[in-house]
């Protein structure tokens, strides 16, 4: 059901995905111009665009995940989905910031709070499908039942 445990954690997972959005990863002190990602002074998953699909992936699983009550064994495979997707999605981001570690010189980033954003989306998810297996495991032990 949708006021489950796991359906308030799939719902901070998608908060936390569609937050990177608004939240940069890190910024600088000045931009740089001949950098990719700190043109502007700030890396977020605006500056690619595999970021942008990848975490606006991840979001949207999580959200159509909770809606998904009845079948709970797609709701655990659009969540694994949802995990695969965030995961891929911070390699490529770190993957970006250390090819870009020649143009930046002497400067060093400053860390912001969308690098934690895949972290915390990560455990809740996680927590989510916990929670969706307990459930799947009640709900079949009182099947036997009848």
């Amino acid at each position: 059901m949708i006021q489950r445990i796991q359906s308030l954690f799939l719902f901070l997972a998608a908060a936390c995905a569609f937050g990177l959005f608004g939240l940069p990863f890190a910024s600088m002190a000045e931009p740089i111009a001949q950098s990719d990602i700190f043109a502007d002074g700030i890396y977020n998953i605006m500056d690619h665009i595999g970021t942008m699909v990848l975490f606006g992936l991840a979001g949207a699983l999580a959200l159509v995940s909770i809606f998904l009550f009845n079948n709970r064994k797609l709701q655990m495979s659009l969540s694994r989905f949802a995990i695969i997707s965030n995961v891929i999605g911070f390699i490529l981001a770190i993957v970006l910031f250390y090819n870009e570690r020649g143009t930046m010189g002497t400067q060093d980033p400053d860390d912001q709070l969308g690098i934690f954003l895949p972290i915390l989306f990560i455990v809740f998810a996680l927590l989510a499908l916990r929670f969706i297996g307990k459930d799947d495991k009640l709900v079949k032990s009182m099947d036997r039942l009848r």
